[in-house]
C-alpha cells in the first residue's frame, strides 16, 4: 500500500512476521541479492561489523566520532532505538529522514514479494539501501543478536569485532560461553582482520578463529590499553602493519577504555589514517545515551544504563558513584535475561528496588515475578504497573544526597527518557 507514513510502516513490519526473532540468512540474503540489482552504489565503503555481548554500541559510537572528526563520511546502523526509530540509521551522526526510510521500506516491500521478513531484517536492509545511496567512506554495522545468523552478516565485513563473550540470549545462542562465542565469531571472514576484546576466551574460541582463517588481533596481546589510575586517563597502543601507534592520553569517560581501544584498532585495521590529537578531542567529548549516562532530574542525580545481563551489571556497579545518601534502583528486564544474576551483581550497591512493568514489549517479564527474585535475595523492593510509575516514585522519595539508577533494558531506559523529555 503506497503513501504509508513511517509510523504506519513500523506498525506493519512489527507484526507481519510470525516470530519477532527468526535467525537465519536465507530469507534476508535472498532479498538483499535482489535489492543490489535495483540500487546504484555511489561508493565502496569499508564495512566494519561489531558483535559481542556488551560494548557494541560503545564501539560504534567511538568509531563514528573518530572517523567523522577526521573528515571521513560514515554510515552507522545500531539497535534498538531509545526515542525515535531513525536513531538506528545515521549518516555522519545525523539520523536518516523519515522520507529516506519510507522509500527504502517501499523498495524492500516491492522486491521481497512473498518472502516474510522480521522487523530487524527490514531495519537492516533499509539501512543498507540508504547507505548505498550515499557517498560513504565507512559503514558500521552493529549485530542485533549473536553474529553468524544475524541479518547484518549478509555483508562480508572488511573488519570484524567481537567485543565480549558472556551469557545472554541463551534461548537462541546456546547455554555456554563456548556456544555463544562461536555464534559471534560468525561475523569474521578469512584473511580479514578480526579484533577480539574478550580477555577470557571461552573454550574452543581460539581454535575456531584458526578454522575461520581470520587475521585475528587480541586485546592485551596484539594491541592494548594502558590506564593511569592516578590521572584518570588512558593510552591506546595500536598495531598498524607491524608498527605501534600510540593514541592518547585520553580522559576516562562513560565508555570503557577497552571498547574505545577496540574501536580505534578497528579504524586503523580498516586502513584509515588517524591522528592522536584529533582522536583525543573526539573521544574526550564523546557521550552515549544509556551508557552510564548521568543527568539531573528535578534536583536528583539519575544514572541511566542499558545493562541487561550480569556482566554488564557488574560493570555498572563498579562505575557507580559513591553517594552520601541512598541508591534507588528502577529496573525491569525482558524474559530471556538472567534477572537473578543481575540482582546478585547490583544488590550490594542498591538500598531500595523499584520494579516497573515494561509495557511496550511482549517479551517483558512480569514485574511481580521480578520482585519475588529481589525478595528471595532478602532485599527491599516494590513493584509498579509501569517503569514510568516506578521512576516517578523514586524521584519523589529521593533527596539531593541520593541517586536513582535506571537499568535492565533499552525499554526501561527509553521509558524514563520519555518521561524526562516531556517533563524536563
Amino acid at each position: 500500500m503506497p503513501n504509508r507514513s513511517l509510523e504506519e510502516w513500523l506498525a506493519v513490519i512489527e507484526t507481519r512476521h510470525p516470530n519477532e526473532i527468526d535467525l537465519g540468512l536465507a530469507r534476508v540474503g535472498q532479498v538483499w541479492s535482489s535489492l543490489k540489482t535495483q540500487i546504484s552504489t555511489l561508493s565502496s565503503p569499508a564495512f566494519i561489523t561489531v558483535a559481542g555481548t556488551n560494548g557494541k554500541g560503545s564501539c560504534v559510537a567511538t568509531m563514528q566520532a573518530v572517523l567523522s572528526a577526521h573528515g571521513y563520511s560514515v554510515g552507522a546502523f545500531t539497535s534498538p532505538h531509545f526515542l525515535h526509530y531513525s536513531e538506528r540509521i545515521t549518516i555522519n551522526g545525523v539520523p536518516a529522514s523519515d522520507a529516506q526510510i519510507v522509500t527504502a521500506f517501499e523498495l524492500i516491500e516491492d522486491i521481497s514479494g512473498d518472502i516474510s521478513l522480521t522487523y530487524f531484517e527490514f531495519n537492516a536492509l533499509a539501512a543498507l539501501v540508504i547507505f548505498c545511496q550515499q557517498n560513504l567512506d565507512a559503514v558500521l554495522l552493529e549485530v542485533g543478536l549473536g553474529g553468524e545468523l544475524d541479518a547484518v552478516n549478509i555483508i562480508d565485513a572488511d573488519v570484524a569485532i567481537v567485543t565480549s563473550v558472556d551469557l545472554d540470549h541463551q534461548d537462541w545462542l546456546g547455554d555456554t560461553r563456548s556456544e555463544i562465542g562461536r555464534a559471534k565469531l560468525g561475523v569474521a571472514r578469512r584473511n580479514k582482520p578480526l579484533l577480539v576484546g574478550e580477555p577470557d576466551l571461552p573454550h574452543g574460541f581460539a581454535d575456531r578463529v584458526v578454522e575461520i582463517g581470520a587475521d585475528a588481533l587480541f586485546i592485551g596481546n596484539d594491541f592494548r590499553v594502558l590506564e593511569d589510575k592516578n590521572s584518570s586517563s588512558f593510552i591506546s597502543h595500536l598495531v598498524d602493519d607491524g608498527l605501534t601507534q600510540v593514541i592518547g592520553p585520553m580522559n576516562q569517560c562513560a565508555l570503557l577504555p577497552e571498547n574505545i581501544t577496540l574501536a580505534l584498532q578497528a579504524v586503523v585495521s580498516a586502513g584509515f589514517s588517524i591522528d592522536s590529537d584529533i582522536c583525543c578531542r573526539a573521544i574526550n567529548s564523546l557521550s552515549l545515551i544509556g551508557r552510564l549516562q548521568k543527568v539531573k532530574y528535578k534536583g536528583i542525580n539519575v544514572i541511566l544504563d542499558v545493562a541487561h545481563n550480569p556482566a554488564a551489571a557488574r560493570i555498572l556497579r563498579k562505575n557507580l558513584p559513591v553517594v552520601a545518601g541512598k541508591t534507588f534502583a528502577v529496573a525491569s528486564v525482558l524474559a530471556d535475561k538472567d534477572w537473578t544474576g543481575i540482582v546478585e551483581q547490583m544488590a550490594p550497591s542498591v538500598d531500595d528496588w523499584l520494579i516497573g512493568q515494561i509495557n511496550d514489549n511482549q517479551r517483558a517479564l512480569d514485574a511481580r515475578s521480578l520482585l519475588k527474585v529481589v525478595y528471595t535475595a532478602q532485599h527491599k523492593g516494590r513493584c509498579y504497573q509501569s517503569v514510568e510509575n516506578a521512576f516517578h516514585q523514586a524521584i519523589i522519595e529521593a533527596s539531593s544526597l541520593d541517586q536513582v539508577i535506571v537499568f535492565g533494558s533499552f525499554h526501561t531506559v527509553s521509558a524514563v527518557l520519555r518521561v524526562m523529555s516531556k517533563e524536563g
